[in-house]
């Protein structure tokens, strides 16, 4: 819920423009402010108020506990120049501008750390578990102040939404002044301010003879890393096979590898018969007839990789090199790209999950139908592109979206949990896919019709997209004569009232209709003489089984 406080009839009139404009979720709240404030303060998801800052502050300050679960705050000023971001970081300075544009003032963004890159920065270092060489301190100042910053991503780590003073580049650009952020497991050369951000991606494989020193292997690293430009503080994990786990000379090259790391990686060791099913590119039948398996390092680099993947995909970025007594090979975990699919809830703020918000905060692109952008608007951050999908197949609005994270970018498809499915059944092993669940529409009717599911039910589309008439029939006609509480969604007139007829059968005449949806209220009435034509768009009729009854205007199925 956004609610807008005013208290002259200047700001009053501003605040409902604004509501309208804001949409369904938004509302002037009417009666003393402080009061007010104070009990629909749970509920909200957002607050602008037509006040002095001064005022504002003080009428937030005792209500203000969690930054990160506490309402986005705009103030307006009296005479409308300016739209002030108080709290809520990126979301209210999307929500100040919003404010701004609509009313013709200037945007006030307070919270610069959150508005323009600092915590992208720290984001980016916790998302990808990096390990950070260079002056932080200074590229997040520059970022601070605005000045032009580039961020080199090869491999196309799905990153969060960037400010405006950010590019992103897949190779790096011509030498510049300003700071370069590289974010890669290779020693790429670039000159001048460079920040690079070193992710743990790489799992390195290791054959040894026995009484091999521990100098040999970490000299090998060296000259692994040099070969092929790797970075080694990117090193997730070593691997080798059982028969070798137990040489010193390995476990103190691990050891002190981690020396330098922010901690050791570990040393996974599997079974020669494992290792020899792995395909590889340099076998050696000698090694074979040694420990039982053709390769130990190139194999177990590419095994220890694919089980630290989950998912995905896994290459050899480095091939056997042999020294003394010791081989060493590398594998690299790809980053896939990222699609979540947020359902958004009911309408109402207050239903939505704090999860949702998180999900979209996240994002670098958004996709959804015109409606449910304009729900979630105020919550993006800065440099979110949005995608407005047209109305139709969910499938077309899936697809787009897994295209998008195919490239390797970090996606939120905000909808419904149908889209799960269309998105599953088109996406690869390119792309990591994640439901944020909401509040169903179902769920929220029956809490406002009180209980009527409290017994077995059921749910049915009437849409005309979803099923042709006779399957849709079908359907209600088992329900009705199994004798279950039926809730009847995307309701088209004739549909509905076909559904309702073939209800009637199997149903007592005073069997309790419920009518509920977001901005709508509730009604019940008796399914005989129930009519169609009063249920607004968007409602959810909720028909009740023979022991439904209607109590204090509400409908209550006992268990």
């Amino acid at each position: 819920m956004i609610g807008l406080f005013a208290v002259t009839a200047k700001g009053r009139r501003s605040a409902g423009e604004l509501a309208a404009h804001l949409g369904a979720d938004a509302a002037v709240v009417e009666g003393a402010v402080k009061p007010a404030l104070r009990r629909i303060w749970p509920r909200l998801g957002a607050a602008v108020f037509f006040l002095s800052t001064g005022a504002t502050v003080r009428l937030i300050a005792p209500l203000l506990t969690d930054r990160h679960g506490d309402p986005v705050v705009v103030c307006v000023d009296e005479e409308s120049g300016y739209a002030v971001a108080l709290t809520g970081g990126p979301a209210a300075n999307a929500l100040a501008d919003r404010v701004g544009e609509f009313l013709g003032c200037q945007p006030v963004v307070t919270t610069a750390a959150e508005s323009v890159g600092a915590t992208v920065l720290d984001e980016l270092v916790e998302l990808l578990d990096a390990t950070v060489d260079g002056d932080f301190a200074d590229c997040a100042a520059a970022m601070l102040a605005g000045e032009p910053v580039r961020v080199i991503n090869p491999l196309r780590f799905p990153l969060p939404a960037m400010p405006s003073n950010v590019t992103v580049h897949e190779e790096p650009p011509p030498v510049g002044p300003q700071w370069t952020v590289v974010v890669d497991d290779r020693l790429l050369a670039v000159e001048g301010r460079v920040l690079r951000l070193v992710p743990r991606t790489l799992v390195i494989g290791v054959g040894s003879s026995t009484g091999v020193r521990a100098s040999a292997v970490t000299g090998l690293l060296a000259d692994l890393a040099e070969h092929a430009e790797l970075d080694l503080r990117a090193v997730r994990a070593f691997a080798t096979v059982d028969a070798k786990s137990a040489e010193q000379g390995l476990i103190d090259a691990v050891d002190d590898h981690g020396f330098w790391q922010d901690s050791a990686p570990d040393l996974l060791h599997y079974p020669a018969d494992t290792l020899a099913g792995v395909d590889v590119p340099t076998p050696s039948e000698d090694v074979r007839a040694e420990v039982g398996t053709p390769s130990v390092a190139e194999a177990a680099a590419l095994h220890a990789a694919g089980e630290l993947a989950d998912g995905s995909p896994v290459e050899l970025v480095a091939a056997k090199l042999k020294g003394d007594k010791a081989t060493v090979a590398a594998a690299r975990v790809r980053p896939r790209g990222r699609l979540v699919i947020v359902d958004a809830g009911p309408g109402a703020e207050d239903l939505r999950a704090p999860r949702a918000e998180v999900e979209l905060r996240r994002a670098a692109v958004v996709v959804g139908l015109e409606a449910d952008l304009e729900r979630v608007r105020h919550l993006l951050r800065q440099g979110t592109e949005v995608r407005v999908s047209a109305p139709g197949d969910e499938r077309q609005r899936a697809a787009e979206a897994v295209r998008l994270a195919a490239a390797g970018r970090s996606v939120a498809l905000v909808g419904s949990g149908a889209l799960v499915g269309p998105a599953l059944e088109q996406a690869d092993e390119r792309i990591e896919i994640a439901g944020v669940p909401g509040v169903s529409a179902v769920s929220a009717a029956a809490a406002e019709l009180g209980a009527p599911l409290g017994a077995d039910h059921a749910v049915i589309s009437l849409a005309d997209a979803g099923a042709p008439w006779p399957v849709v029939e079908q359907r209600v006609r088992a329900v009705a004569e199994a004798d279950v509480v039926v809730c009847l969604r995307d309701n088209a007139d004739w549909r509905l009232g076909a559904a309702l007829d073939l209800l009637r059968l199997h149903r007592p005449p005073r069997t309790p209709v419920g009518v509920a949806g977001p901005g709508i209220g509730t009604s019940v009435a008796m399914i005989t003489g129930f009519d169609p034509g009063v249920v607004p768009p968007g409602a959810t009729v909720v028909v009740g089984s023979s022991r439904t009854r209607a109590v204090g205007g509400r409908m209550v199925t006992p268990p």
